[in-house]
């Protein structure tokens, strides 16, 4: 049975930007709404007038007006907003009266800290985007970046967006291959980049690695040097690049802080002046569709080349509005800080919070630099509403006895994000030990696919220790067998049964839609497959309990990775651990093998690895006992934090390495190292 661990305040609707449009709702449509789960159910059964309701209430701004809101409930391809035109940048620059309102806090190791009001943001964007016109971008041209989580990149995002240009990104710390994987799918014309960076104490110089990615992007006419303040592109690498030596044509070099430097005004990024002329700063909004492409994310990579997946204006402009303004009940005066990089999609999330007019917190660098309590210190000082961590940085903190509250000014927090992983019921629990009952505690479950949450939390609902809330508003989430038949109270794929505006346009490239389909429907026709693998209680409360790619079937049950992890993550000597399963090909139990590694200098003896199996045993149950415990000095990670158990599956089971997993889509290229030894070391013994 479900634990809640923090009920609904009595005073939720009246403090609220959901309860407020809970009482709107009723108002406009004559209803009597009471509560959270009256108000989903009415999203995701009146679906047309909850996203038109979404689109009034939020005020949204179209060129031209919607015919219809949903053409047809089918999936895919659903046609949303017909006949209108708008610009999701165009609601990212804050309302008029905000113009002197904090919109970005940069946070870095490379450079200074320094902040941008609206009103300097807007000028900014207004320059970029006048270079971008000068070199030629236009409407449905890829404007690419190899920059880090910091304003640059939001400004060029933006300036593109404004010119109905489509947007990519990869973090400057990717690997060269990873990054040609990326871009060189979607052709892009202008790239910006840096060429250097610090991670901690240590710089990072990619001008190499910049020259290989540009030679290998044939449709590049303009490379864009952001300076960085640590590195500077030499003479003689701007020359070759400018002469095309090396290259099927030239390419020319510009430097950021020269784009629309004459049309626009002032560099707010690269000047002391605090006040640009925005008198210089016209800026205009292309319209375009409400599906016109907006921005490409990139699925991870591990297993192949990743996928391109096309997000749109208005479905993202809307599920932003909807996801930031009345989950994350963010609005005019919040600061959202959620540490991400580029490549993730929580820094579309991230960058999102402008959309509904909060200030956003950008940060680049080691989040553990100097320390462990790097992320709590920089969400003090930017007097943070929102924060975010992954589940692994919660479990640390609560394994080294941080106690945020009393060590740093976080009284301005109200919400505590989490996602990217499951959080054990322990991190739960400490989050709420640690900020009382006035902190709402809003785990999350989404992904790149929908560049949003599908499972959450928000003010109107109650916390559950180690459990989701619920689905979000809008999303008809579920729990299918596989026959195709809703679940409640046991595991299925979690599946979307009604069409959501985020839901992706499709995945660039040939055959763009076919794979598209065959991605999320070929299992269930006309129904969204997520791929992960879910449990909804009849009594609240959803659990993920990892990918359903890499769920175990043991004897004909299937155990969730995450259950393990929930125990695992709360042992002292365990830093981390990847479990996989071996199938028996006759059915039977198969072989459960949990890699462990333990905390420097703990050793991994006889007598822990007993304890291991003992709490998995008592706390999950006799299934959940490991045949094999192996020590490793790391678990391999993608480039988002999601721990690799699918490619090291295959490798145990005798794939070759470059088979399962690009060096550049892992955080440590060698992280695989070691588990290909022990594939090997495994056989020879099996052979012997």
């Amino acid at each position: 049975m479900s634990s809640i661990i923090r009920e609904v305040p009595s005073n939720a609707i009246g403090n609220s930007r959901i309860g407020d449009f809970l009482s709107w709702v009723n108002e406009k449509h004559g209803m009597s709404l009471t509560n959270w789960s009256e108000l989903y159910t009415w999203s995701v059964t009146d679906i047309e007038d909850f996203w038109a309701s979404v689109w009034i209430y939020f005020d949204v701004s179209s060129h031209t007006p919607y015919e219809s809101v949903l053409e047809e409930r089918v999936m895919p391809h659903a046609k949303w907003f017909t006949g209108a035109t708008l610009n999701y940048a165009e609601h990212s620059l804050g309302a008029p009266e905000q113009a002197g309102d904090l919109a970005v806090t940069a946070v870095s190791q490379t450079r200074d800290d320094f902040t941008l009001t609206f009103d300097e943001l807007r000028a900014e964007v207004a320059r970029v985007r006048s270079g971008l016109i000068s070199l030629g971008v236009t409407k449905g041209d890829r404007v690419v970046g190899y920059l880090p989580n910091q304003p640059e990149a939001l400004v060029a995002f933006l300036a593109a967006a404004s010119l109905g240009a489509i947007w990519a990104s990869c973090a400057p710390e990717f690997g060269t291959q990873s990054v040609i994987d990326r871009f060189s799918q979607v052709e892009p014309t202008v790239l910006l980049a840096i060429s250097g960076y610090r991670y901690g104490a240590k710089d990072v110089e990619r001008s190499d690695e910049l020259a290989e990615v540009v030679a290998a992007l044939p449709t590049l006419t303009h490379l864009v040097h952001v300076d960085y303040g640590l590195f500077s592109l030499d003479s003689g690498f701007r020359d070759a690049f400018i002469t095309g030596t090396g290259l099927d044509h030239p390419i020319a070099v510009v430097d950021y802080a020269e784009l629309g430097a004459l049309s626009a005004g002032v560099d707010v990024l690269n000047t002391d002046e605090s006040s640009p002329d925005t008198a210089l700063t016209g800026l205009e909004f292309e319209p375009v569709p409400f599906d016109h492409p907006l921005f490409i994310l990139f699925s991870s990579g591990t297993t192949g080349k990743p996928k391109a997946i096309v997000h749109s204006h208005g479905g993202i402009l809307l599920e932003t509005l909807k996801n930031h303004g009345l989950h994350f009940d963010l609005g005019p005066g919040s600061q959202f800080c959620w540490f991400s990089t580029t490549a993730w999609m929580m820094w579309n999330a991230l960058v999102g919070g402008l959309v509904v007019g909060s200030g956003i917190v950008m940060i680049d660098g080691n989040p553990n630099y100097p320390d462990s309590k790097e992320l709590w210190r920089i969400a003090a000082k930017a007097r943070t509403t929102l924060m975010g961590m992954a589940p692994g940085a919660i479990m640390s903190a609560r394994k080294e006895g941080i106690c945020p509250r009393e060590d740093f000014d976080l009284a301005t927090v109200e919400q505590f994000g989490a996602a990217g992983s499951p959080l054990p019921a322990e991190g739960f629990e400490w989050l709420v030990e640690q900020f009382g009952q006035d902190v709402l505690v809003n785990v999350g479950c989404g992904g790149t696919d929908v560049c949003t949450g599908i499972l959450q939390g928000s003010p109107l609902a109650p916390v559950y220790s180690g459990e989701m809330t619920a689905p979000s508003l809008g999303f008809a989430a579920k729990a299918y067998d596989s026959n195709g038949q809703e679940v409640l109270d046991e595991l299925g794929e979690l599946v979307i049964t009604e069409p959501v505006p985020s839901m992706p346009v499709t995945f660039w490239g040939a055959d763009g839609d076919d794979r598209f389909e065959k991605a999320y429907f070929e299992k269930f026709p006309g129904v969204w497959q997520h791929g992960d693998w879910v449990r909804f209680s009849s009594d609240g409360g959803v659990v993920v309990t990892g990918r359903s790619d890499a769920t175990l079937n043991r004897g004909g049950v299937r155990l969730g990775t995450a259950d393990f992890y929930s125990v695992l993550d709360t042992l002292d000597e365990v830093a981390d651990s990847l479990v996989i399963h071996l199938e028996d090909p006759d059915g039977g139990m198969g072989e459960l093998v949990v890699f462990v590694q333990t905390e420097s200098g703990v050793p991994l003896t006889g007598e822990l690895s007993m304890r291991v199996r003992r709490e998995l045993k008592t706390r999950l149950s006799p299934r959940h006992i490991p045949d094999e415990i192996v020590p490793v000095t790391k678990v391999p990670l993608g480039r988002t934090g999601k721990k690799l158990e699918v490619p090291v599956k295959r490798i145990v089971q005798g794939a070759a390495l470059d088979e399962v997993a690009s060096p550049g889509a892992l955080q440590d290229p060698n992280s695989l190292d070691e588990y290909v030894a022990f594939a090997e070391a495994r056989r020879e013994r099996d052979s012997a």
